[in-house]
């Protein structure tokens, strides 16, 4: 045989191996996922956003690959952060943890698409123009916490009927913190209720909130709606504790840790609807088709032992509509 001969059977038969055929296998799609938090108060959540990716065909470390940066409450960190996994050419991004992480993302490209999950209206918040069409690279899952502050109102005063005076704690870092101020004053005036707003943006700035609380005394409080807020839930919790105060959260997790009710969309839900929109743009499906989800499902979940040491006896039709009452 000969030389030339050999070599082309050699190549041949190197080229039909399981390692040449390995060697040709294209690179799995990274994903890049940026969060206003952290990974630890973040679990849960990212659990469903898999699951998610899963039903639509993708699994992390099989045939995708996720990249995670997490800004842990720094809001002024997202826009580097958001910076680095464009340097990295993700196929697509991901933002949650707040409205500030998908403001970060939608200013790092405009070609990159991006799946989204957000509280308030992401058309109010100049990410998209329309939620049925959202234009350009963007598109996601809304949970409208930030829209339900008046309802949050209304069930506060259902449960301490006595209130006269509601506190209202805001970030004012987060964009959709006017948006809450006017939903709870609208709630205020047409209960004739006096509404105290404070603003803190810090661990620190929280603890000074309640200490102007406990100069002004008021008969309940609304935890605005905040991904840092979540964060520092156990915070928000001992310190009502500590004033007796009657509060209201965004979350089911804040009532499992001892927050008296929260009312909210299913937000595990929407993670898993993030991660299903996440498959589909990565295979080739353009931002502009899939229209903005928003929650269809909203619950009302009651700590019945943190009732108890408030000294409060929760109304009977309240008791009835929760979705979940703690003992």
């Amino acid at each position: 045989m000969k030389r030339r001969a050999f070599v082309e059977i050699a190549v041949a038969a190197l080229s039909a191996s399981p390692l040449a055929a390995l060697a040709q296998r294209p690179a799995p799609p990274v994903i890049g996922y940026l969060s206003g938090v952290s990974r630890d108060e973040h679990e849960d959540r990212l659990s469903a956003f898999r699951r998610g990716l899963e039903q639509g065909g993708y699994t992390e470390g099989r045939n995708c690959v996720i990249v995670y940066r997490w800004a842990e409450g720094a809001y002024d960190r997202l826009p580097a952060l958001a910076a680095e996994l464009v340097r990295q050419k993700v196929a697509v991004l991901v933002a949650t943890g707040g409205p500030r992480a998908v403001l970060a993302a939608k200013a790092a490209s405009s070609t990159i698409p991006i799946a989204f999950t957000i509280g308030g209206d992401p058309v109010r918040l100049g990410v998209v123009r329309s939620l049925n069409r959202p234009d350009g690279n963007l598109t996601g899952v809304s949970f409208l916490t930030a829209d339900l502050m008046a309802k949050r109102f209304e069930l506060l005063r259902e449960v301490v009927p006595r209130a006269s005076r509601v506190a209202l704690i805001v970030n004012p870092n987060t964009p959709s913190a006017n948006d809450q101020v006017s939903g709870a004053l609208l709630a205020a005036r047409a209960s004739g209720t006096l509404l105290q707003v404070e603003r803190a943006g810090t661990a620190a700035e929280i603890d000074a909130a309640f200490a102007s609380l406990a100069r002004h005394r008021p008969d309940a409080l609304l935890v605005g709606t905040d991904a840092f807020f979540n964060s520092r839930q156990n915070q928000f919790i001992a310190l009502a504790a500590r004033h007796a105060l009657p509060a209201i959260y965004e979350s089911r997790r804040a009532v499992v840790a001892g927050g008296l009710l929260s009312y909210g969309p299913d937000i595990a839900d929407a993670y898993l609807q993030a991660g299903i929109y996440t498959a589909r743009l990565l295979d080739g499906v353009r931002p502009s088709d899939l229209p903005v989800l928003q929650p269809t499902k909203f619950e009302l979940v009651i700590n019945l032992a943190t009732a108890r040491s408030l000294g409060l006896n929760l109304p009977q039709g309240v008791l009835l509509r929760a979705d979940e009452v703690i003992e």
